[in-house]
């Protein structure tokens, strides 16, 4: 298949067929007995009957088939002045040692693993350690605090938790131990052990139940593969929710493999044995899917940064990594190209470096915005590729996929729907919208392989946030359009799940934090626009009758909660202080007409709110902070 419209015909028409040939790819310890298992739709199944290993697949079957001395890690820490690189033989070596020891400690086929480690190749290791051994792991974004590692320990109910003994966030070192010690006390599961890997920019000390990680590596032995079903789970990932409850996106074994190894091909058009650069973190779905999983499972080279990549130390920190390593694809979000255009408009910095070898930019996480798409593209004089996916699809729904055939790009489009998706723009009664005409966007059903299995104990959550709605289609939450040529725009998200720097936020989260006050008797988050980050959160608070405490003192306590209980990952920074919040006569915080009015877009009163004056006093507070403006800019706020 080498056109565009031939491999997305066959997939939306004979998708068995389809699937069946890419599903040729990856080795089997028995095959399976069907390529779609229907059975219980609008739950589909994938490769049913059929068993593997995903480990098997991204590094002893390279070992065993000739790239055993090829790099499969590149670890580059500026933050630490680390660099490493592991060859597949090695990278073998540790997985299977570490995989002994996940096994001593009596870590078996299905138990859960939490991972709660930063950007270094121990991470990477350990996921790789469980998939060997059928344990499910779930790694934790290690910007998250405490109360949100609890959530998801109480959650995954995990045997053991790996972890460090502290994280690296630019110059400041950050304990993890502490962290995951409160995260345990909160939670009423109670992981059998804790096994942590002593950095030595900070040692912490071992209770009871922690092991040292060298240590117990060591006096482990390596063990084989075993071979788990197609539809078994390979790991656990949550992703915020509209309320302050994660979800636990479930990805199989069979499918992820499937199509994670069709894509690196097809969509990011690279070649077996280059270096692939996907600038994330492994905390988020990017890192699962492209810097741990597909890059090995295709023969790739995939770099581990630890820092981040704008600003460590320099403007130029990405061009470096790029020369450095010959990186041939890089992967990153809108944000850190905005970030690096913002320090070094003029491509100072780029001159320095020799990146002739990179041969494309693809970028998502967020919607990119067409100045920075022009600026990306004057720059580096090579395609900048924006394309658009969810945790809960797991790749690309929508790509110019590089592979297969190249279109023609449009800015503020990540082209067309990737061969395996069927999108389509459907009206509030599930009537497909014409072309041009924006709605909800929506996915035929089934879903391809490598997307959601269910979430984790929430089957019932899975059914009503993504398949009631629309019976027949996945719904996938954000709003946008489809042209006259078939090219997708991703208009923003429907939801209160709102998208800082990349990374999806649940604002439930944050209002959960802010309600915690003593001071707070309601509050609403919401996202409003920022050059930058996209969005960043913004805090509307009211405060109990009896307050009589200073409001700016107030507001500073308010923002190191959301810092301390969700982390410093959710930038909250501007909190206001208003006697009401607009509702519906229902009792419906009005949110999202308090995001047009900060971000200076039209919008009507709604028929529906108990007291329309209340806004006059919303307008006021949004105007004191920055915000309300008919540009919709921010002016200013709490730093």
């Amino acid at each position: 298949m080498t056109a565009y419209r031939d491999a997305f015909d066959l997939a939306a028409q004979s998708p068995e067929t389809f699937w069946r040939r890419a599903a040729e790819a990856i080795t089997w310890s028995r095959p399976f007995d069907r390529v779609l298992d229907d059975s219980r739709a609008p739950i589909y199944r994938w490769f049913s009957g059929g068993e593997l290993n995903t480990c098997y697949n991204a590094i002893d079957f390279h070992v065993e088939n000739g790239r055993a001395s090829q790099p499969a890690v590149i670890y580059d820490s500026p933050v630490t002045g680390t660099k490493r690189t592991l060859s597949y033989r090695e990278l073998l070596q540790q997985v299977a040692q570490f995989a002994g020891a996940l096994s001593t400690l009596g870590v078996v086929k299905g138990d859960r693993v939490v991972i709660y480690m930063p950007m270094m190749p121990e991470t990477l290791i350990a996921m790789y350690a469980c998939a060997r051994i059928g344990a499910i792991h779930s790694v934790v974004f290690g910007g998250f605090a405490a109360n949100e590692l609890a959530i998801r320990i109480e959650d995954a109910t995990p045997k053991i938790v790996l972890s460090a003994s502290c994280g690296i966030e630019g110059a400041r070192v950050v304990p993890y131990k502490p962290l995951l010690d409160e995260a345990i006390n909160l939670s009423s599961h109670k992981p059998e052990r804790s096994v942590i890997l002593q950095r030595p920019q900070r040692h912490c000390d071992l209770g009871p139940t922690d092991l040292d990680w060298e240590a117990t590596a060591a006096a482990a032995s390596p063990v084989p593969c075993v071979p788990v079903a197609a539809t078994d789970p390979l790991y656990i990932l949550y992703t915020s929710g509209t309320t302050g409850k994660p979800k636990g996106v479930v990805r199989d074994n069979g499918g992820h493999a499937v199509a994670l190894k069709w894509s690196m091909q097809y969509v990011y058009g690279v070649k077996a044995g280059e270096v692939f650069w996907a600038a994330s973190d492994f905390g988020w779905t990017v890192g699962h899917s492209y810097i741990a999983y597909a890059p090995l499972l295709f023969g790739c080279t995939t770099v581990i940064h630890e820092g981040k990549p704008v600003g460590t130390p320099d403007p130029g920190e990405f061009w470096r990594v790029i020369a450095e390593h010959k990186v041939k694809v890089l992967f990153t979000a809108p944000t850190a190209i905005r970030a690096i255009k913002r320090e070094d408009p003029e491509g100072t910095y780029l001159g320095r470096h020799d990146i002739s070898g990179l041969r494309y930019l693809f970028l998502a996480g967020e919607r990119l915005d067409p100045d920075t798409y022009h600026w990306a593209r004057g720059l580096l004089e090579r395609p900048v590729i924006d394309h658009w996916w969810q945790t809960e699809t797991g790749w690309p729904v929508a790509a110019n996929c590089m592979g297969l055939e190249v279109f023609p790009f449009k800015p503020g489009s990540p082209t067309k729907a990737v061969p395996g998706y069927r999108v389509e723009i459907l009206a509030g009664d599930g009537v497909a919208m014409p072309p041009n005409q924006e709605g909800a966007v929506a996915i035929r059903l089934p879903l391809p392989p490598g997307s959601m299995l269910t979430l984790w104990n929430d089957e019932a959550r899975l059914r009503d946030t993504y398949l009631a709605r629309y019976p027949g289609y996945y719904l996938t939450g954000d709003g946008g359009y489809i042209d006259e040529d078939e090219y997708i725009f991703i208009m923003g998200r429907t939801d209160d799940v709102i998208i800082v720097a990349g990374h999806n936020l649940s604002t439930g989260s944050m209002e959960e934090a802010l309600s915690s006050h003593e001071s707070v008797a309601e509050c609403a988050v919401f996202g409003v626009k920022d050059p930058l980050k996209t969005q960043l959160p913004l805090a509307l608070v009211v405060l109990k009758a009896n307050v009589q405490r200073d409001p700016s003192i107030v507001v500073k306590e308010l923002v190191e909660l959301v810092r301390r209980k969700v982390g410093p990952v959710a930038n909250l920074k501007q909190v206001g202080i208003v006697a009401r919040l607009p509702k519906t006569r229902s009792g419906k915080v009005l949110r999202g007409t308090m995001r047009k009015m900060a971000d200076g877009e039209p919008f009507q009163i709604p028929a529906t709110i108990d007291e329309p004056a209340v806004l006059d006093d919303i307008r006021t507070t949004l105007r004191s902070l920055g915000y309300a403006r008919e540009s919709g800019s921010r002016i200013g706020g709490i730093e």
